[in-house]
């Protein structure tokens, strides 16, 4: 891994948190994620599943976490599982973790090979009455590919069937919206990294480059500071590309009058940071661009104010929609009097703001939480509004990650520049 090591204390913790929620005489498993085959021989990069990682830090293919805080056996309450290493592995795929590094990395005492796992699987199971299985619950995933969770599931249901089975990812949906100091540390680190690669665009873009170019100098930047890589596809949407809300095509030329969009944020131990900016090719907005820049910036200001403990996403969403109103209507692109009469179930101003302002951040960029729950303490949430005018060729969106507290917000993103004045001087050097 590229980035520096976590301390086991975090993965302890995490399990902590995890078996408290169990019922009585439960076993729980959690798998790696696929090697997903591309073509030929060849592999997708290997990506840890979040829910493993969070549990144990383990961050390697064919592993396999189990928690059992009631086995008659105390070295089995908790076993991590990994792949069995030899000296063909080491040379063509490299280091494996040894059973040594396995134990330093999760806190996780008893660590055994994968192919030993039926023995001790058949003791947890035998004293075991309710068994958690880890499918993927979240509200956006669909796929028609049986991932290795939902043939796990389907493999110890058939050969249990008079078990009682139970979710984990009610749990782990609750447990890790919720972030610690240690996580927040991560996610800083990523955010910091994100930083570093905005600094390097705003002194290297200008009219004539490739959108592409401007993606390998966050890449460039994003590898050079320990980032695994991006949190996700990269948007570099110069003129009309930025009222493509998921551009990822990043092949046009910027020309000198456009606004480039740019949403990026850098992987740092798995944990994901999440920006969005909005800079001008030439190095100076025209005052319409900067008018609906800044309507932009203040309903991003307004909407991350209203980021508090006890607020919910849905109610939250109406009410930025309320300050987003009042801006289109004050860009002349909405009119008053339709405003005041429109249906209240279709809002005039998705047509020009169509997506949501917020989202959970963390191990995933779409990070898992409730979003019909009241917000807490700990949650990390986007806030990312924007205005989209087609016939103009003009998207604007901005992006910040907002950490809740018993005492307000903290814009982890802070120190990164977002009004308009501070982006042209920071160009124009």
């Amino acid at each position: 891994m590229k980035y520096l090591p976590i301390a086991k204390e975090l993965f302890i913790e995490n399990r902590k948190r995890f078996k408290a929620q169990l019922k009585p005489k439960s076993v729980a498993f959690f798998n790696s994620n696929d090697e997903m085959p591309r073509n030929g021989d060849g592999n997708f990069p290997f990506r840890q599943h979040s829910d493993l990682f969070y549990l144990s830090g383990i961050d390697q293919e064919q592993s396999l976490l189990v928690i059992c805080p009631e086995c008659p056996l105390p070295q089995y309450r908790e076993v991590l599982f990994l792949r069995r290493t030899n000296e063909v592995i080491a040379v063509w795929e490299g280091h494996k973790y040894t059973k040594e590094e396995a134990r330093a990395v999760s806190g996780v005492e008893t660590i055994l090979w994968i192919d030993e796992m039926e023995a001790v699987m058949t003791i947890m199971m035998n004293h075991s009455f309710n068994v958690y299985l880890n499918l993927n619950e979240n509200d956006r995933f669909s796929s028609v590919v049986p991932y290795r969770e939902l043939r796990f599931a389907a493999e110890i249901k058939s050969k249990n069937p008079g078990h009682n089975f139970e979710r984990s990812a009610p749990i782990l949906m609750t447990l890790r919206s919720l972030k610690s100091e240690a996580e927040i540390k991560q996610m800083q680190i990523a955010m910091d990294i994100t930083n570093k690669a905005l600094q390097r665009v705003l002194k290297f873009t200008k009219p004539g480059v490739m959108e592409y170019e401007i993606e390998a100098e966050i890449t460039h930047e994003f590898l050079r500071n320990r980032a695994t890589g991006h949190a996700y596809n990269p948007i570099i949407a110069s003129g009309k590309n930025a009222c493509v809300l998921h551009y990822n095509d990043n092949n046009q030329e910027c020309l000198a009058g456009e606004i480039i969009l740019m949403d990026f944020g850098a992987e740092y131990a798995n944990y994901a940071a999440d920006l969005t900016r909005c800079i001008p090719v030439s190095g100076k907005f025209t005052p319409r661009q900067k008018d609906v820049y800044n309507s932009v910036l203040r309903v991003m200001k307004a909407a991350t104010k209203m980021l508090v403990v006890g607020n919910t996403i849905e109610k939250y969403h109406v009410e930025v929609g309320k300050v987003m109103e009042e801006e289109l209507i004050g860009l002349g692109l909405l009119d008053k009097s339709e405003v005041k009469n429109q249906d209240p179930a279709a809002p005039l101003y998705k047509k020009y703001f169509m997506h949501g302002t917020s989202h959970f951040l963390g191990l995933d960029v779409h990070d898992v939480g409730n979003k019909y729950a009241p917000m807490q303490a700990g949650m990390v949430f986007t806030c990312e509004p924007g205005i989209y005018i087609p016939e103009e060729q003009l998207g604007i969106r901005l992006e910040n990650d907002i950490l809740i507290t018993d005492k307000g917000q903290i814009d982890l993103m802070a120190a990164i520049p977002v009004e308009a004045d501070d982006i042209e001087k920071m160009m124009a050097r």
